[in-house]
């Protein structure tokens, strides 16, 4: 069963520039509350109540100032900061300590999820005992985002980063 949850939360949204060059882009507001709340509740809603949000160097500060340890939400929250941009296995290598040898969910700080069902759906993939699911999604420019190359029995032989080739 899945009890923790880690938030990616680095990267430096070129893309938002000149925004981002003043705040994270998971601190912008979307609505009515930062990008980071977005996939916080998703773990929220999943059961998940043990959360590391892994930031840039230098921006611990500013999350800390929105979420400092998630008592108020009922949960707990603690930080590391991510020295480069090294992927997403990186944050698994950051998050070592925090992981120990519990299962561990990984979403990214910048993305939303939505559908029918997506709580059932959450709910179920926490009591997987082994190995890993991963939510994809098509989209018409995937040169911008990370893509999954999916081989025989729809498993993922690996997934690259904003493909210059796709």
């Amino acid at each position: 069963m899945i009890k923790k949850g880690i938030i990616l939360a680095g990267g430096h949204g070129t893309r938002m520039s000149p925004l981002t060059k003043a705040v994270n882009k998971q601190l912008l507001p979307i609505y009515d509350k930062p990008l980071l709340f977005y996939p916080l509740s998703i773990l929220m809603l999943a059961g998940i109540k043990d959360i590391l949000i892994i930031v840039n160097k230098g921006q611990l500060d500013q999350f800390k100032k929105i979420i400092p340890n998630g008592k108020n939400l009922g949960i707990k929250i603690s930080y590391k900061e991510q020295l480069y941009p090294g992927g997403l296995p990186e944050a698994f290598v950051i998050g070592e300590d925090f992981i120990k040898n519990d299962n561990v969910a990984l979403i990214l700080g910048d993305n939303f999820f939505y559908g029918q069902s997506l709580s059932l759906k959450l709910r179920e993939n926490t009591k997987l005992k082994s190995g890993a699911k991963i939510f994809l999604h098509k989209v018409s420019k995937p040169e911008l985002y990370g893509v999954a190359k999916i081989g025989q029995n729809n498993k993922i032989i690996k997934i690259v980063e904003k493909p210059k080739k796709y």
